[in-house]
Formats: C-alpha cells, sequence, structure tokens
C-alpha cells in the first residue's frame, strides 16, 4: 500500500509516499481503507522528536481517519465489511489502509463526509469534554474562545452555541475573524489589531467571560486571567503558542475562579466509560445541524508535507486533512 512512512526525525517538507507492507489487523481491531485523515499539529512534533509521544522508527504518522470498514478482528462485535466509520487511530493514518482499535471506532452518522469525519475525533470530544465536563459552561453565559478559526478553536465555537452560550472569539487577522464568525461566534476579535482584554471587557459590561477556551498559553493565558468573570472557569487546552504560562494562586482566590485543564488522550486510561457518551452527544448535535467541522482543504497523499507545512505556518483555517 502507499503510505507516509518516517523512519528518521525529519520536518514535513522531507516527506514522501512510499510502499509499505499492509498493516496487521489483530485481535479487537478493524481494518480501515482510509478515506481522509485529519492532521493535528502533533504530528509535526512527532515528525521533529518533540512531542511526548516518541514511536520507534518505521512508522507511519496519522492519529485520526474516516473510511470503510475492511475486515474485522476477532473478538469485535458491532462492525462488519462496508460501515462507515471515523476513528482514533492513534498512529498510521497517512496511509491507504489502516488498523485501527474497534474500541476508538464509531460509525459515522449519515451524511457527514470523510472529510468531515477524519476532522472530528479528536478536537470535538476536546472540545465537548473541555467546555461540558471541565468548564461546565451553562446555557446564557459568555464563552471566550481564543484561536477560534483554527480546527480546535472553530469547533469549540460551535459546542459553545449549540449549549446556548454567547461566544466570543479571538483570531488572527480579517480572514479568520470571518472563518470564527461562520462557525457561529457572536463577536470576533482580530488579536492582532487590538487587545481582547479590553474588548471583552467592553462586550461584556466590564464583567469578563464565564468560560475561557485557551489553546494558546503564553500571554493569551495571561490576559485571559485579566477578563475572567467572577466564578469563572479558564479551560486549558494546549500551549501552541509554544510556551507554558504560570500562575500565582492569589490571582485565582480573588476572583472565586478555576483554572483546570483537559487532556483527552488521557482518558481512555483514566475515564474510558465517558468516550462513547461524549461521542453520542456529539453526534445528536451533529445530525440536528448544530455542529459541523470546517475543512480547509483535503490534500493528497503526495503532499502531506505541504499539509503540515500549511498547517504549522498557521495559514490555514479549520481543519486540514489528507485524502489517500
Amino acid at each position: 500500500m502507499r503510505a507516509i512512512v518516517v523512519d528518521r526525525f525529519c520536518e514535513p517538507a522531507d516527506l514522501k509516499v512510499s510502499e509499505a507492507p499492509d498493516p496487521r489487523l489483530l485481535p479487537g481491531t478493524l481494518q480501515v481503507a482510509v478515506k481522509a485523515a485529519g492532521c493535528n499539529f502533533f504530528d509535526i512534533l512527532m515528525l521533529q522528536g518533540s512531542y511526548q509521544v516518541k514511536p520507534p522508527f518505521p512508522f507511519v504518522p496519522g492519529a485520526e481517519v474516516a473510511g470503510v470498514v475492511e475486515a474485522v478482528g476477532d473478538g469485535v462485535t458491532g462492525f462488519r465489511a462496508g460501515d462507515r466509520v471515523l476513528a482514533s487511530a492513534g498512529l498510521g493514518g497517512f496511509a491507504e489502509r489502516a488498523v485501527v482499535p474497534a474500541r476508538g471506532a464509531y460509525a459515522m452518522p449519515a451524511g457527514m463526509s470523510f472529510e468531515e469525519g477524519a476532522s472530528f475525533p479528536i478536537i470535538y470530544p476536546t472540545g465537548y469534554a473541555g467546555l461540558v465536563h471541565r468548564g461546565r459552561l451553562r446555557e446564557g453565559e459568555t464563552l471566550l474562545v481564543h484561536a477560534a478559526a483554527g480546527g480546535v478553536g472553530s469547533a469549540a465555537v460551535q459546542i459553545g452555541k449549540a449549549l446556548g452560550a454567547r461566544v466570543i472569539a479571538t483570531a488572527g487577522g480579517p480572514e479568520k475573524c470571518e472563518v470564527a464568525l461562520r462557525a457561529g461566534a457572536d463577536v470576533a476579535i482580530d488579536y492582532a489589531r487590538e487587545d481582547f482584554v479590553a474588548r471583552v471587557k467592553q462586550e461584556t459590561g466590564g464583567r469578563g467571560a464565564d468560560v475561557i477556551y485557551d489553546s494558546v498559553g503564553g500571554d493569551v493565558f495571561e490576559g485571559s486571567l485579566k477578563c475572567i468573570a467572577w466564578n469563572g472557569r479558564l479551560v486549558v487546552i494546549g500551549f501552541a503558542g509554544g510556551t507554558i504560562p504560570s500562575v500565582k494562586a492569589n490571582r485565582i482566590l480573588l476572583k472565586n475562579i478555576e483554572v483546570t485543564g483537559l487532556h483527552w488522550g488521557a482518558y481512555a486510561q483514566h475515564q474510558p466509560a465517558s468516550i462513547p457518551e461524549v461521542f453520542a452527544a456529539l453526534f445528536a448535535l451533529y445530525e440536528a445541524g448544530k455542529i459541523r467541522p470546517l475543512v480547509f482543504r483535503a490534500f493528497p497523499l503526495e503532499d502531506a508535507g505541504r499539509a503540515l507545512a500549511e498547517l504549522g505556518s498557521r495559514r490555514t483555517w479549520g481543519k486540514v486533512v489528507l485524502a489517500p
């Protein structure tokens, strides 16, 4: 089969398509003909050896897939050949064929495209668990979403609106602000042109945001502490800005706020029963037309390096996918 095979630490520009053996079907797994695979920033870090997960060489990157089941491993129930599925693959998605754990696979809702399916397994459950389980977002509250034009941020905007919140989004540049508004944000702030702290206070009558969804870290985290409401919840998703911030505990005390984190990948180990519940809730929102992944572009497998380079340069919006 054709696949992106990584045999050393490298940059996206070094990637090329190789011939690789078909992955082995194991008990508890599904063999899937990959129709689309999601690209993530951590794929770049993994190539560079900068990610906390360092698979042994050679490996095929790609943690999200959508496709058609070709074979079912021993002990698997609920799936059969021909099913359209989306799945968390861990690795192996940047290929024509992947073997995925059946426990991480779900039947795709009717009408969902493969490109949308490949955009779903990571950012949407991250958004839902972050906003519902950790942020306890309630109808009528104000939600502030940073980097709202990206895959992670646009998913959070859609989920926040579906939950009945008023959503304020930050993004870099007019085009990305338009993307955030298209995702459902009520207000979009171009942080390259104005101070988001002052604007959030203005938009909330000085009160601040009840819940803040931060995947950026660094100075953005610091600014968030200045525009969070009394009893607010700041949900830390990641550090795309490259700097891991810290906070003095007196700031948590004075405004009666919570600073909480969400590591969706760790749910499989620590809270596995919550995973199907989250996906069921998300599929219901999708089928009701309240959420839908924004796909920037589907690149051919041969352009995997270009796709990741575009993602890493922040020139994209929504989700970048490969279409083997």
